[in-house]
C-alpha cells in the first residue's frame, strides 16, 4: 500500500512539474513579441482603414504624459504590452478560485483536463489571429482556462506531508524558473520562422503564428500527458461538500481563515512590486546599458538559473530548519535591498549583483508563501485557498506592469525601483502577523 502511494506521489510530481513548465513556456512565448505585434496590427489596420488596435493606441496616447520615447521603446508600446498581459491576468484573477473550488468538489484530474482543453483552444485561435480582436479573444479564452496552475499546486499539496510541503512547492518554483528561461527564448526565435504568407484576412496567419503553434503543441502534449499519466490525488472523503454562494468579485473577503487571508494579501503586494520589476527590467537594461536582444536573453538566463538553483538547493534543504514564515521574510528583505540596488545601479557589476540578489529573494518568497497558504488550509479548502492565492497574484500582474510602466515613463527608473522597494515593506509587515503553521496539526489559525 505504501509503495503504491509513493508511486502515485512520484507520478504526480512528474506530471505537475511538466504541466507548470509547459504552461509557463507557452504563456511567456508572447513576452518578446509585444513591440512587433503592435507594429504588425497597426500596419494592417492602416491598410484596411482602422480597427481595434488603432483605437486602443489612440486611447492610450490621449492619456500619455510623456511626449517622447524612452530609450528604444515608445510609451504606447509599453502600455500596449501591459494591457495585453493584464487582460489575461484579470481573467485569471476571477476564474482561478472558481476552478480551485470546483477541484475541491469533483477532484483535480477533471478540472486539469478542462482547463488544459480551454488553453489549447485559445492557442489555436491565436494561430489564425489575422485581426487583432481574434488575438484578444484567444487571450480571453486562455485567461478563463488558466486555473490549471492553482489546481496543479493543490495536487502537490494533496500528496505531500506538512513537513515536506515547502519542498514540493519548491519543485513548482523550479518548473516556473525553467519555463521563464525557455519561453521568451522560443518566442524570440519563432519570429524568424514564418508558417506561410501573411494576408489581411480576419482569419489568417501572422508573423506570430509560429509562436502560437509552439504554444499549442506544448499545450496538447500537456493535455495528453495529464490524461494518460495523472491519477486523482484528492480522495472522495476529503472532497468539499459545502455549498458556497456565487463567487464574489474579490475572493479574499470570503476566506474566514485569518492566516490564509493575510498570506494572500502579502502575496498580492509582493507580486505588484515583482511583476512591475519584471515588466520594466528590459527597458532599464536598454536605457542604461544599451543591451542587445542577445544580452537581454543572457540577463533572463541569469535570473532563471539563479531561481532554479536557489529553489532546488537552498529552499529544499533549509526550509525545514528556518520555517516558511521566516524564510519568506528573509526573501522580502533581500528583495527590498535588490530593488534599491537596481534603482542606483549604473554599472553592470552592481546591476548583476542586484539581479542575483533579486532572484534569490524571489526563490525564497514564492514557494514559502504558497506553502503557508496550503499549511494553514484544511484538505477540503486547499484548492479554493490556493485558487484565491493565485488569483491575488493575477490581480497584481494585471495592475503591477501598468503601474510600473506609468511610474517608469513619467518619473524615471530610479523612482520606479525605489517605489517598488517601498511597496515590498507592505508584505513584510503583513507576514510578521502570520503565525508559523504547526507541523503536527491540520486545524488552522482562524
Amino acid at each position: 500500500m505504501k509503495g503504491s502511494e509513493e508511486k502515485v506521489k512520484r507520478s504526480t510530481f512528474g506530471v505537475v512539474f511538466l504541466t507548470i513548465f509547459l504552461d509557463m513556456v507557452g504563456f511567456s512565448v508572447l513576452f518578446p513579441l509585444f513591440p512587433e505585434m503592435l507594429e504588425h496590427y497597426l500596419a494592417r489596420e492602416a491598410r484596411i482603414g482602422g480597427g481595434l488596435v488603432t483605437d486602443l493606441v489612440n486611447f492610450i496616447l490621449s492619456f500619455s504624459i510623456v511626449g517622447e520615447d524612452s530609450g528604444s521603446f515608445r510609451f504606447e508600446t509599453v502600455i500596449f504590452g501591459g494591457a495585453l498581459g493584464s487582460l489575461y491576468a484579470i481573467l485569471q484573477f476571477f476564474f482561478a478560485p472558481i476552478w480551485g473550488r470546483l477541484s475541491d468538489k469533483v477532484g483535480r484530474r477533471p478540472v486539469l483536463l478542462y482547463t488544459l482543453g480551454g488553453t489549447c483552444l485559445g492557442y489555436l485561435l491565436w494561430i489564425f489571429a489575422g485581426d487583432f480582436w481574434i488575438l484578444v479573444l484567444s487571450r480571453i479564452l486562455g485567461g478563463v482556462a488558466s486555473g490549471n496552475l492553482s489546481v496543479a499546486t493543490a495536487a502537490i499539496a494533496d500528496v505531500t506531508s506538512r513537513e515536506n510541503r515547502s519542498k514540493g512547492m519548491a519543485l513548482v518554483g523550479i518548473a516556473f524558473g525553467l519555463g521563464f528561461i525557455l519561453g521568451p527564448a522560443l518566442g524570440g526565435l519563432s519570429f524568424y520562422w514564418q508558417l506561410a504568407s501573411v494576408s489581411d484576412e480576419i482569419l489568417s496567419f501572422t508573423p506570430f503564428s509560429s509562436a502560437a503553434l509552439i504554444s499549442l503543441s506544448l499545450a496538447l502534449v500537456n493535455l495528453i500527458w495529464v490524461w494518460a499519466r495523472f491519477r486523482e490525488t484528492l480522495s472522495k472523503e476529503n472532497r468539499s461538500t459545502e455549498g458556497r454562494p456565487k463567487p464574489a468579485i474579490f475572493q479574499l473577503g470570503r476566506i474566514e481563515n485569518h492566516a490564509v487571508r493575510k498570506t494572500c494579501l502579502a502575496y498580492l503586494f509582493y507580486m505588484i512590486s515583482f511583476s512591475g520589476m519584471e515588466f520594466t527590467l528590459t527597458f532599464l537594461a536598454v536605457e542604461r546599458f544599451a543591451y542587445s536582444p542577445r544580452e537581454i536573453v543572457n540577463m533572463f538566463l541569469l535570473i532563471g538559473l539563479t531561481l532554479i538553483f536557489a529553489q532546488g538547493f537552498f529552499v529544499r534543504r533549509f526550509v525545514g530548519k528556518m520555517g516558511e514564515r521566516r524564510m519568506a521574510l528573509w526573501g522580502i528583505a533581500i528583495g527590498t535591498l535588490a530593488f534599491l540596488m537596481i534603482s542606483n545601479s549604473f554599472n553592470e557589476t552592481t546591476f548583476f549583483i542586484a539581479l542575483f540578489l533579486m532572484s534569490c529573494g524571489v526563490a525564497l518568497i514564492s514557494p514559502t508563501l504558497t506553502s503557508l497558504t496550503s499549511l494553514h488550509s484544511n484538505e477540503s479548502d486547499q484548492g479554493f485557498h490556493l485558487g484565491v492565492f493565485r488569483s491575488s497574484g493575477s490581480m497584481a500582474r494585471a495592475c503591477g506592469p501598468l503601474l510600473a510602466g506609468l511610474v517608469y515613463f513619467t518619473c524615471g527608473s530610479v523612482t520606479a525601483y525605489t517605489f517598488g522597494a517601498i511597496i515590498l515593506l507592505v508584505p513584510f509587515l503583513i507576514l510578521r502577523k502570520v503565525p508559523q503553521p504547526s507541523p503536527s496539526t491540520s486545524e488552522k489559525t482562524a
